[in-house]
């Protein structure tokens, strides 16, 4: 009979197979990660909602939105719920910009937009509007107006705008310089006949400020207004081509090119300041002088206009040898002697049976006729109160 062995350090056998130390577990199977790795959103999901968002394109999301459907399909990417939000917001802001442009309300809004940022801006209005400064003051800063008919009193008309360049707020002294000079040279392009323009009409101008500058303001509006505080204008002072026959506008484009001639004299008052300067002048009014007198040759008038336009031809060229002269005078005293012959004749008076004969005003403006009503020859030369042509409120040079 054996006896079993006792108890020892072996281990019992296992019913089981038991793998060798250091066999690797089993691999992950393909289409698994031991972490848990959500799906990329898709790109264009997010733009079509943004684009929704934006109701300015409404119809970029519109189109996004399906193409990004797709593609989350196709790739098994998320963002659906992104992609559908963007379509119907677009779909959305496509209708309210439909029923927007339906009604007008575009345009009042972006008005709405310019004015605003046109606050404390020169005031736009149109070439030929008549309007109402508050408090009837043209002078100084005008922000708001009030556009009414020309037939009934009024503050200003507006004759003339043009725009500044672009660039950095020049100043209110030189933006005042600019709009001075070319309201004054623009003036004669709406009321061609000065001598039908009120005594009391002198020109303004509305122009940007630095506030209006920064938000774009570029304009400045030539206007005529009157000089005597509390008066009104009455009436359209248009007098162009608009209005005019077409003799009356040859007559005063005839008459312009002497106005424009006189508007250059030389800042000198004395002669001795100044010869080379006068001399140049002169011969400039020379120039003016005889083209004046061939445009009025030149032209077929009717018969009862003939003969007064032959006149002012005829007195033309007398002046324009006078203007010759001074213009080769060898001294101030020679210049003088010429400039004063013909400058006296220059009489506004001679250009009344032709006014008249073509049915422009025939009364020569105030600052054109003397004490006692008679034609007063502008200043010229050693004259040291003279009024400048150029600044001479509503009033255009004297014509011959």
């Amino acid at each position: 009979m054996s006896i079993p062995p006792p108890p020892g350090p072996q281990q019992p056998p296992t019913p089981y197979p038991q793998a060798p130390y250091g066999q690797p577990y089993r691999p992950w199977t393909q289409g698994y990660s031991p972490y848990n790795r959500p799906a990329p959103v898709n790109g264009l999901a997010i733009a079509s909602l943004v684009f929704g968002v934006l109701c300015c394109v409404p119809g970029v999301g519109l189109v996004l939105g399906p193409l990004a459907l797709r593609q989350i399909r196709r790739r098994g990417e998320r963002g659906t719920g992104l992609a559908v939000g963007g379509t119907v917001l677009s779909a959305i802001g496509l209708v309210l910009w439909g029923l927007v442009l339906a009604t007008g309300g575009a345009s009042a809004f972006w008005q709405g937009v310019r004015e605003g940022a046109r606050d404390g801006a020169s005031v736009t209005l149109v070439k030929g509007e008549c309007f109402d400064a508050p408090g009837g003051r043209l002078a100084g800063e005008t922000r708001d107006v009030d556009v009414v008919p020309c037939a009934g009193g009024h503050d200003g008309e507006v004759f003339a705008s043009f725009r500044l360049r672009a660039g950095d707020y020049p100043g209110d002294a030189s933006v005042g310089d600019t709009a001075d000079a070319r309201c004054y040279g623009l003036r004669d392009g709406y009321a061609m006949d000065g001598w039908a323009l009120p005594d009391d009409v002198d020109v303004y101008y509305l122009t940007p400020t630095e506030e209006s500058w920064s938000a774009g303001d570029r304009e400045v509006t030539c206007l005529f207004g009157s000089v005597t505080e509390g008066a009104d204008l009455t009436g359209s002072l248009r007098n162009d081509e608009t209005v005019l026959d077409t003799d009356q506008v040859a007559y005063l484009k005839a008459a312009h090119l002497l106005d424009a001639a006189l508007a250059t004299a030389p800042d000198a008052a004395l002669v001795e300041d100044d010869l080379p300067g006068h001399k140049a002048w002169a011969g400039r009014m020379s120039a003016a002088l005889g083209r004046q007198a061939r445009l009025l040759r030149g032209r077929s008038w009717p018969a009862g206009v003939r003969g007064p336009v032959r006149s002012l031809a005829a007195a033309a060229d007398r002046a324009r040898a006078e203007w010759s002269q001074a213009a080769r005078a060898e001294d101030a005293d020679a210049f003088r002697e010429h400039y004063d012959t013909g400058l006296g004749l220059l009489d506004p008076e001679a250009a009344v049976p032709a006014r008249s004969a073509l049915g422009l005003e025939d009364t020569p403006p105030a600052a054109e006729r003397g004490e006692g009503g008679a034609p007063d020859a502008p200043a010229g030369p050693d004259a040291p109160d003279g009024p400048d042509a150029t600044d001479a409120p509503g009033v255009a040079a004297t014509e011959v």
